[in-house]
């Protein structure tokens, strides 16, 4: 019987996207992890493997084709023997109708209805028999990548992706250790936005031009809002020296090995040793690297440091995983990566889904000093100003240094004012003394 291909959820805030481009066309012969056809996301272009194979029958969504909606029918394939008549008599495949979207580990999976014996016992055949077609297992690339740091048996794991694939959430349920989930609290009453045309109405007609927002700016507007209404800020700000932080830099970029197009095969930035620095304080103060939930507090072995990338028309924070076990050219190298995709919209979800703080850094543009809103699930984020001379007084002597304003915005329901103060002169030290990253 001819199969279906749905509209896939590529992350877990995806309820609309884009079909970008067909990789295939009708006709064509699809295997298995075939790239089929590429999706613009809220956040980025990804591609999309096919799970069954045949030939493609039929593209049902054109390219180009915007606000297509998850689990929509976006293409057929047929089976061996199957001819393009059968299509009209196709029905929707069973094991995709409820696709669940390949969500982050730390994504929670919605409750089921619990469904008839029989259609359970058949559905679960069915997925069995496909998951292990001819010996293979499907499984999606985030949860192959997952099950080997995990060290688990692919072949062991049932799949409750579409037609049985294994995909990132049921490599995380074995594992799972995450509290309960308390019951939701109710809604906070919020005002409405002015109307658009309350908001024309202020403006001279012909004064101005209307910009349609993207997916990616809806996106944003959509999680800042509930941000600050949801997640009670406080702000604390420090500054720092970086005269020495400065002497140290220059000493290591002048000692970079050049490569093979003679260029320096590294060249920190501050960023780096900004980066580092954080990762290291919320190890020394791990009460602070949590992640507020309602059952309870998400309290993280590793510094994952997101770091906000400004993109045409709004903006990624890739994560950097476990940076506190990566060196600064190590942390350097990974960075200039990451920002150069996610300029081009080119980020997986999984780099930049999760982290347990974010770093925003203004100060090549001259900002000396701002606060930045928590990017949940966060818990805190830091603002960093840009480092300039200034006369400081010590021991009753003027001095001039470089110094830097950084301020750390708080949720307070997860890092209280003292805990916060501690994190951000933890901080500090490693940054006055980037020796000391080294120990």
């Amino acid at each position: 019987m001819p199969t279906n291909i749905l509209m896939p959820a590529l992350s877990p805030t995806m309820e609309k996207g884009k079909l970008a481009k067909w990789l295939k066309k009708e006709g064509d012969a699809i295997k298995s992890g075939d790239v089929i056809a590429e999706i613009e996301t809220d956040k980025a272009t990804m591609e999309v493997e096919a799970v069954d194979e045949g030939t493609l029958g039929k593209i049902i969504v054109a390219e180009g084709t915007d606000d297509v909606a998850v689990n929509t029918p976006i293409a057929v394939i047929l089976g061996e023997g199957e001819d393009a008549s059968a299509i009209k008599t196709a029905a929707p495949s069973t094991p995709q109708a409820k696709a669940a979207p390949q969500a982050a580990p730390e994504k929670a999976e919605a409750p089921q209805k619990p469904a008839a014996p029989a259609a359970a016992a058949s559905e679960s055949a069915a997925k069995t028999a496909t998951q292990k077609l001819n010996g293979r297992i499907f499984a999606s690339p985030l949860a192959r990548r997952l099950a080997r740091e995990r060290k688990l048996d692919l072949a062991t794991l049932k799949g409750s992706g579409p037609h049985g694939r294994i995909v990132a959430r049921d490599i995380s349920a074995p594992r799972s250790a995450a509290p309960s989930p308390a019951p939701a609290a109710p809604a906070i009453a919020t005002l409405a936005p002015m109307p658009d045309e309350s908001v024309m109405k202020l403006y001279e007609p012909g004064s101005y031009e209307i910009l349609p927002h993207d997916a990616m700016r809806k996106i944003i507007a959509s999680r800042l809002m509930q941000a600050k209404q949801t997640i009670p800020h406080f702000y604390l700000t420090i500054a720092c020296a970086l005269d020495e932080l400065l002497a140290v830099r220059e000493k290591i970029n002048a000692h970079a090995p050049a490569g093979k197009d003679k260029a320096p095969e590294w060249k920190l930035s501050v960023n780096d040793f900004i980066i580092k620095s954080m990762a290291l304080a919320l190890q020394r103060v791990p009460m602070a690297n949590v992640t507020w939930t309602e059952g309870g507090m998400l309290k993280h072995r590793h510094s994952d440091v997101g770091v906000a990338v400004a993109i045409e028309g709004g903006l990624f924070t890739p994560v950097i995983r476990q940076a506190e076990t990566k060196s600064l050219t190590q942390i350097s190298a990974e960075m200039k990566d990451l920002a150069a995709r996610a300029r081009k919209r080119r980020l997986a979800p999984h780099e930049y889904q999760g982290g347990s703080t974010a770093i925003s850094n203004l100060g090549m543009f001259g900002v000396r000093e701002f606060s930045a809103v928590i990017n949940p699930p966060h818990a805190t984020i830091l603002a960093v100003g840009a480092g300039e001379k200034r006369a400081m007084v010590e021991e009753d002597r003027v001095v001039i240094k470089t110094m830097m304003n950084v301020t750390l915005s708080c949720d307070h329901r997860a890092v209280d004012g003292a805990l916060g103060a501690e994190l951000l002169r933890a901080f500090k030290t490693y940054i006055e003394d980037p020796s000391l990253m080294l120990v």
